[in-house]
C-alpha cells in the first residue's frame, strides 16, 4: 500500500500541551479507527538565560518546534489544552501568548485548532476530571500500549490532548454527530528563519 493510501485510512493529531514557564510538551499521535498508535513526542524547554535575555526568544521556540512539527508529521487537526480560568492573571497572560504562537503555526499550516479544557482531557483519558500527573502518565501508555510511561509528565499531557481528540472525532463519527467548530484559516507561506536559538528540546522516538 503506498504511503499516500495509507495515510487516507488514518487520522493524525499533533498534541500540544503549552506552557507559561516550563516546558512545552507535544505528541503526534494517529488511529485508524481500531487503535491509536505514537509517532513522535517530547517537550521544549528553552534556556532561562535566553528566556531572561530577550522575552520573545520563548515564543520564537516555541513557533518554530510547532512548525517543524506540522511540516514533518503533516497532522489532520491540532488539539491544544485550553487556558485553565483558576490560573492568576500573570500566568494566564503568559500561558495565552504561548498558545497564540501555537495557533499561528497552525494558521500559517492551514491546520484546524481544537481546543480542550484540562478537566477534560484528564477524564476523557482516566475518567476523572482531577487525576494526577502520574495517573495520566500511566494511563497515555496503556491507551497507546507503549512499552514505557511517557516522559516528561508534559509530553504525556500533550499525547493526552491528541487522544482526548482523537476519542471525540470517533465519538462523533459513530453517532454521526456535526464536527466541532474549529479555527482554521488558509494556509499562507513563511519564510523560514536562520536566527540560532539556544534552546533545550528534548525528543523522544519511540522504538517500533
Amino acid at each position: 500500500m503506498s504511503e499516500t493510501s495509507s495515510r487516507k485510512s488514518v487520522f493524525r493529531v499533533l498534541g500540544v500541551d503549552p506552557a507559561a514557564a516550563g516546558p512545552t510538551g507535544y505528541g503526534v499521535v494517529e488511529s485508524d479507527g481500531r487503535r491509536c498508535r505514537t509517532l513522535h513526542y517530547g517537550a521544549l524547554k528553552v534556556a532561562d538565560k535566553l528566556r531572561k535575555e530577550s522575552a520573545g526568544a520563548a515564543l520564537e521556540a516555541v513557533h518554530s518546534l510547532i512548525c517543524d512539527l506540522l511540516k514533518d508529521f503533516t497532522p489532520d487537526a491540532l488539539a491544544v489544552e485550553a487556558i485553565f480560568s483558576a490560573l492568576n492573571v500573570r500566568t494566564a497572560l503568559r500561558l495565552a501568548e504561548v498558545r497564540g504562537v501555537v495557533l499561528l503555526a497552525a494558521a500559517q499550516h492551514g491546520v484546524e485548532v481544537h481546543s480542550y479544557a484540562p478537566r477534560l482531557i484528564k477524564a476523557s483519558i482516566t475518567g476523572y476530571g482531577d487525576a494526577d500527573k502520574r495517573h495520566m502518565q500511566v494511563m497515555v501508555r496503556s491507551l497507546l500500549g507503549m512499552e514505557e510511561i511517557p516522559e516528561p509528565a508534559d509530553a504525556a499531557d500533550a499525547l493526552a490532548v491528541a487522544l482526548c481528540h482523537l476519542q471525540n472525532e470517533q465519538f462523533r463519527a459513530r453517532f454521526a454527530l456535526p464536527r466541532m467548530a474549529a479555527s482554521r484559516t488558509p494556509r499562507m507561506v513563511r519564510e523560514s528563519s536562520n536566527r540560532s536559538l539556544h534552546v533545550e528540546s528534548v525528543r523522544v522516538q519511540p522504538a517500533r
